[in-house]
């Protein structure tokens, strides 16, 4: 709300952060996971604002700061917890987190997935969009981006399809929609589709040299995308739990 004379405006806001599952509390496994997983794409970690998940920690104390710290040595930025205990959530604001109330109650931990041979695997970071994101709506549902996409720049389609029409999506830019996602010029920088969980969602791409793909949380990196489909016209889809690129 602004009042006259006011240097400031407060307004409600809606904003979906990955969160990490923790599923132990043995943070010495949890550096080295986060080791691999961040080197296969550091640029998608960089500054992200990220929730942390104690709903399977039944009980037992949490090393707070040594936890932030290793959050934040590996580019994440910790701001809040949900699920957890009393004492671990007392523990959690003393490290300036914040505690979100809509998860007070214990909600399960999402179902885990081995990593194929491949390089797929499911991750939190790669199935939620990310704060900051540009979030445009048109009223069919369906957004339309005609200008070039720069790098750094996020945009999030909620609630239906994104397409691209301009020439170039730039490395280090990223698109996001609910729905499926199509780019109908060069993508170099990283796309996710179905970031709330549709599975059916789809990435159509007329000239693929992408840092990173993803559907419904399963992602590949560039490193893991068949050299036959540098720069080919495809459509990535997910088959069962596996991501699959195919020609268009």
């Amino acid at each position: 709300m602004a009042q006259a004379g006011s240097t400031f405006d407060l307004k409600a806001g809606s904003f979906t952060f990955p969160t990490l599952f923790l599923q132990s509390g043995n943070l010495d496994t949890l550096s080295e996971e986060l080791d691999a997983r961040v080197e296969q794409a550091p640029e998608f970690f960089r500054n992200t604002p990220v929730v942390i998940d104690l709903s399977a920690l039944e009980s037992g104390g949490v090393d707070f700061p040594l936890l932030v710290g290793l959050m934040r040595g590996h580019g994440m930025l910790p701001v809040g917890v949900r699920g957890g205990t009393p004492a671990q959530q007392e523990s959690a604001e003393l490290m300036e987190l914040a505690v979100l109330s809509e998860a007070r109650g214990r909600r399960p931990p999402p179902e885990r997935t081995s990593p194929s041979a491949s390089g797929q695997s499911e991750g939190a970071a790669a199935g939620e969009p990310k704060s900051g994101a540009e979030q445009l709506r048109s009223a069919n549902q369906a957004t339309i981006v005609d200008r070039p996409v720069r790098s750094g720049q996020r945009i999030y389609a909620p609630g239906g399809d994104l397409v691209v029409v301009a020439a170039v999506v730039s490395s280090g830019a990223e698109l996001m929609a609910d729905g499926n996602v199509h780019i109908y010029g060069t993508l170099r920088g990283r796309v996710l589709a179905g970031v709330k969980g549709n599975r059916e969602a789809r990435i159509f791409c007329r000239d693929l040299r992408a840092e990173l793909v993803s559907v419904a949380g399963r992602y590949l990196i560039s490193e893991d995308i068949e050299r036959r489909f540098n720069g080919a016209q495809v459509q990535i889809r997910l088959d069962g739990d596996r991501l699959i690129v195919d020609d268009l």
